[in-house]
Formats: structure tokens, C-alpha cells, sequence
């Protein structure tokens, strides 16, 4: 499965992209912590990832998600943070 970050959290997370091969997590949520866990950086404001995934909107397999949906069969995860503009 491959997580693609945006905006805040590409910044947070030190990458716009990484691949997770760790078959453990059976929910998006369960797999968000596991990636704040890891993820030590900050945005410019000093925002971690576990500050900003609250914030954010995510998409499995490009559906809306909460992070209670479950990861079977999951190939991409994006991770959107709340943008400004239009």
C-alpha cells in the first residue's frame, strides 16, 4: 500500500510519498497512528503528524474515508489536509 501525503502533512512527514508493507493494521486509523509513531518532523509552525491528521480528509482507493474504515484490499491512501484557496 502506498500513503501519499499533501500540503501540511508531506511537509510533517518528510515525504510525499512511502510505500507500507506491514500487514498489521486492519483500519486506517490504526495505520495513521502507527505513522505519527514513526514521523518525528514538523511543519514550519512546529505541527506533527498527529496534529495534523485530525485536520485532514482521507481518501482509500480514492473514497472518502474515516479512520475506522477498514484497509482490506487497500492499495493507496491519500492524505489531505485542509487546503486554503480554491
Amino acid at each position: 500500500m502506498s500513503i501519499h501525503y499533501f500540503s501540511a502533512a508531506r511537509a510533517a512527514a518528510g515525504t510525499a510519498r512511502e510505500d507500507i508493507t506491514e500487514t498489521e493494521f486492519t483500519t486506517l486509523g490504526e495505520l495513521l497512528e502507527s505513522r505519527a509513531q514513526q514521523h518525528s518532523g514538523t511543519t514550519d509552525s512546529g505541527m506533527g503528524l498527529a496534529d495534523i491528521f485530525p485536520r485532514c480528509s482521507f481518501l482509500l482507493d480514492g473514497a472518502s474515508a474515516t479512520p475506522s474504515a477498514s484497509l482490506a484490499g487497500v492499495q493507496r491512501v491519500d492524505v489531505l489536509p485542509p487546503f486554503a484557496g480554491g
